[in-house]
């Protein structure tokens, strides 16, 4: 075998090595779900947005992850009969309202119990799908958001707010359209929000909270905690399976060079904990 062999197989290799390993995590991915789906006797979706790249020679050349999520979840609903719970578990910084939407009024138009799993963070169209759960299901740290909408890099209630301190004559065209959409978009979202939650608060509470999440009451990305999201009267609680926090370590991020985050991958009780973490380094105490 000539340099040149040798270089081939090193490409090839190089090559087939991550391909290999998003199959392995694709398998991992669908074991856990069945897992998921026999103890608590439901349909598991996921619906996570973190950037899961493969690699070629260390340079990312492939998102894994598209952008037809309500289609797909849309389909999973349908697959399922009216007497088996839904649990979706969300993960993701928001995107489209008509997509959340889709989505949102699908899980809350299925009959049987629909469980929102949020195990880091569900912003913007992700609190949208969430508030049509019937249970949310958090850890003590993990956060909702707003669903107040975005017209291109500024927020539609900040648009208002700076065409109402200006005369009219001082703003051109564009601002003044710009500005009916904002105006659209927001009492549009409202309502959406007031149609969510309307089955399941009395009126007043209902329209009360769809005012204060969607008329910009906070910044785009305010973090809803546990305990705010408690006060506010959404239907959580903290009751985290351990497997939703274990098939989340199966979307990796794309790999660093060097990981900002390190850490001893075993847990730490008081005790012998030290010494067991010796046994597995293989060294001394």
């Amino acid at each position: 075998m000539g340099p040149l062999d040798v270089f081939w197989l090193f490409f090839m290799i190089s090559a087939l090595q991550p391909i290999l390993r998003q199959k392995m995590l694709e398998a991992a991915r669908q074991r856990m779900l069945a897992r998921l789906e026999r103890q608590r006797n439901s349909r598991v979706i996921l619906l996570v947005h973190r950037q899961e790249t493969m690699s070629l020679l260390g340079f990312p050349v492939f998102r894994f992850i598209d952008v037809n999520d309500s289609e797909e979840v849309l389909r999973a609903v349908q697959m399922t009969d009216k007497d088996v719970p839904i649990d979706l578990i969300l993960h993701t910084p928001g995107g489209l309202v008509l997509a959340s939407l889709q989505i949102a009024r699908a899980i809350k138009d299925h009959p049987a119990k629909v469980t929102v799993f949020v195990p880091h963070y569900a912003m913007s169209g992700g609190t949208l799908i969430a508030l049509a759960a019937d249970e949310i299901v958090m850890c003590r740290h993990s956060v909702l958001g707003p669903v107040d909408p975005q017209l291109g890099q500024f927020p539609a209630a900040s648009i208002l707010k700076a065409v109402a301190r200006k005369p009219v004559a001082e703003l051109d065209d564009q601002t003044l359209i710009l500005a009916d959409q904002a105006e659209k978009a927001i009492a549009q979202v409202r309502e959406s929000v007031r149609e969510l939650l309307g089955d399941r608060y009395p009126e007043e509470k209902a329209e009360q909270l769809a005012r204060l999440l969607s008329e910009g009451t906070w910044t785009h990305d305010y973090p809803i905690t546990f305990t705010m999201a408690q006060q506010l009267g959404l239907p959580v609680s903290a009751d985290m399976p351990k497997e939703v926090l274990q098939l989340m370590r199966l979307f990796p991020q794309p790999v660093r060079r060097s990981p900002s985050v390190e850490y001893l991958p075993i847990p730490r009780r008081s005790g012998n904990s030290g010494r067991r973490m010796h046994d597995v380094l293989g060294e001394a105490p």
